[in-house]
């Protein structure tokens, strides 16, 4: 009977363990894994999301800094509690007000042309940057330039969607 248990045990480990190492945090098990704003798959972007978590006890779950202020400026008479950024490298989600952003560069960003990716470590946004350029700004210049950004992103993004309509309905067409 003991080594039944045992050998139990272990398989639910080699179940568990995997599965949590997949997710990496349990937020992705509890939280909506598609971006409410744009509907990106946080899961895909996994390097990018963003969990914000309210005085009233909401949060929202979304893919980047880009959905993260469009969130914090539609929930405007909300206070944020705590923002949770994923580390570029590692994917862990960290203090977005202690990370270290880098801004611009070469690599576009997500939801946005201007990339602003966090790093835990300053070495690897140092790193990050000689690679691909870009500067070291605060969360608080990050999200600054979040908001700078809006009008240009989310016109880019109807632009793509009408394009990806427009293209979806004339192969319907085609079929017809």
């Amino acid at each position: 009977m003991r080594k039944n248990g045992a050998l139990s045990i272990i398989g639910a480990l080699c179940v568990v363990f995997p599965a949590l190492a997949w997710a990496g945090t349990y937020e992705e098990f509890t939280l909506p894994r598609v971006c409410v704003y744009c509907g990106m798959d946080r899961g895909v972007y996994s390097f990018s999301r963003m969990l914000i978590q309210y005085d009233d006890g909401s949060s929202a779950a979304v893919c980047s800094l880009h959905c993260a202020a469009m969130d914090m400026a539609r929930n405007m008479d909300k206070t944020p509690m705590s923002i949770k950024v994923a580390d570029f490298n590692g994917k862990q989600l960290i203090d977005a007000e202690e990370a270290f952003w880098v801004v611009g560069g070469r690599k576009p960003g997500v939801t946005t042309k201007r990339g602003k990716w966090a790093f835990e470590k300053k070495g690897d946004a140092e790193s990050f940057m000689e690679a691909n350029e870009g500067r070291i700004v605060s969360f608080e210049d990050a999200a600054k330039m979040a908001y700078d950004d809006m009008h240009e992103d989310t016109k880019a993004m109807r632009q793509k969607r009408k394009a990806m309509h427009m293209k979806s309905t004339d192969m319907d067409d085609e079929s017809s």
